[in-house]
């Protein structure tokens, strides 16, 4: 099996409401945007993954991993990691393309994902992961209307310049909603963006700081306190906290996150396939998160095949009890356009999904929302790559690169 045909699509869904992220403090977004991949074998199947976008910044990725992926075996995981990495040398953080070659085994197998990683099917609880700060009064006001739902748990975010008022933030919060829901908080510090507002960078002593409030109101967890790669620094305040710190969301696959289980940086790893190493590396991450007596629970805030993709690495996880975060911020960030060009995704009265059962990764491309929100950009084939190569290079240079090739 090999990969014959690649096209890429710039997908942008319009959000009815403004959508306030805090990891982009004062930064209004109004579309739900990402890359849409689609890789098809020489046998007729069709794989998808999706990366994250604000824009049409990946305009030139097609370029640049045509030659790559095109010919290459999407069963052969390995190889694949292997030339998206080299692609990566170039700047692009291309490991949220994989999936799509997991997508395609699924298929070629008739399983989802999961299972061909060990996992089966269960239910999973979901937590309402929110996604803006606002004011503490009306957020507790929310949460208990979440409660009201079936949530049982629920994250916070603070995001304020002085810590006293983040402080604050989880004191009124937690003073409302008392043992009624679980609560975490994520700082958003482990890749801090300042292109607005200027959110100052938190360092050791006001991580530390702040961990003691979260322990002093029952906070359960505290996510992405310091910058993702300050190691000793993660490390150092894991080993004082009495909440537990968690992170590597978006680090840079397990290259980096090896040497946080070297120096103990959590007790909960959380990476995302889409950005941290894709599928297979993640594998690596639950596999030593059990070696090592650590939790995994993974990030999920890009659409809703990212959500897919880590819902399966979950599911891969057999022993792991803890909720999946379930990104929910209503009126702006909900499921129809949070999933885009995908069934929405929707839990139960109790804050559970029943496991899915399609093979691959699980979900369907809606063709019809594709075409409305989506817009290829690029497409190569075998064909399409020749007569380009020989525009490029000149018939005679072309013809040597192909023998050069096939001698391999």
């Amino acid at each position: 099996m090999k990969i014959s045909s690649i096209e890429l699509f710039h997908v942008q869904v319009p959000l009815k409401h403004t959508f306030w992220p805090t990891w982009i403090p004062g930064y209004p977004q109004t579309h739900n945007g990402f890359t849409l991949i689609k890789l098809v074998t020489d046998d007729g199947i069709e794989g998808y993954s999706a990366g994250s976008a604000l824009g049409y910044e990946r305009e030139g990725l097609g370029d640049l991993i045509g030659g790559y992926l095109l010919g290459a075996d999407p069963t052969d995981i390995e190889s694949v990691q292997g030339l998206l990495k080299q692609a990566g040398i170039l700047g692009w953080r291309n490991f949220w393309i994989e999936p799509a070659c997991w997508d395609i085994i699924g298929k070629s197998k008739g399983k989802p994902v999961y299972e061909l990683l060990g996992g089966e099917k269960r239910p999973i609880e979901v937590y309402c992961s929110t996604g803006e700060m606002h004011e503490p009064e009306k957020r507790a006001e929310e949460l208990l209307a979440m409660k009201e739902r079936g949530f049982k748990t629920a994250k916070l975010r603070v995001k304020n310049k002085e810590l006293q008022d983040d402080i604050r933030h989880i004191e009124v919060i937690k003073k409302s909603v008392g043992d009624r829901l679980v609560l975490g908080v994520d700082a958003n510090q482990g890749w801090l963006v300042t292109i607005v507002d200027k959110i100052p960078a938190w360092d050791l002593k006001r991580a530390t700081e702040f961990a003691q409030t979260c322990y002093a109101n029952d906070i359960a967890w505290l996510e992405e306190p310091l910058d993702s790669r300050d190691y000793e620094g993660n490390a150092a305040l894991k080993k004082v906290s009495k909440v537990k710190i968690s992170g590597a969301e978006l680090n840079y696959g397990w290259d980096e996150i090896k040497i946080m289980f070297e120096k103990d940086c959590f007790h909960v790893y959380q990476p995302d396939a889409t950005f941290a190493g894709g599928i297979a590396q993640v594998k690596k991450v639950i596999d030593a998160s059990h070696a090592h007596n650590r939790e995994y629970s993974p990030h999920t805030w890009t659409n809703g095949i990212g959500f897919y993709i880590n819902w399966n690495m979950v599911l891969a996880d057999k022993g792991n009890l803890l909720p999946l975060e379930y990104p929910l911020e209503e009126p702006s960030w909900v499921p129809e356009e949070r999933e885009g060009i995908i069934d929405p995704i929707i839990p139960d009265k109790n804050a559970m999904l029943a496991p899915f059962t399609k093979p691959g990764l699980g979900f369907e491309i809606n063709k019809k929302l594709l075409n409305k929100y989506g817009k290829r950009f690029f497409k190569l084939t075998e064909f399409r790559q020749k007569i380009k190569v020989i525009r490029q290079k000149g018939l005679k240079t072309a013809l040597e690169l192909k023998k050069r090739k096939e001698s391999q």
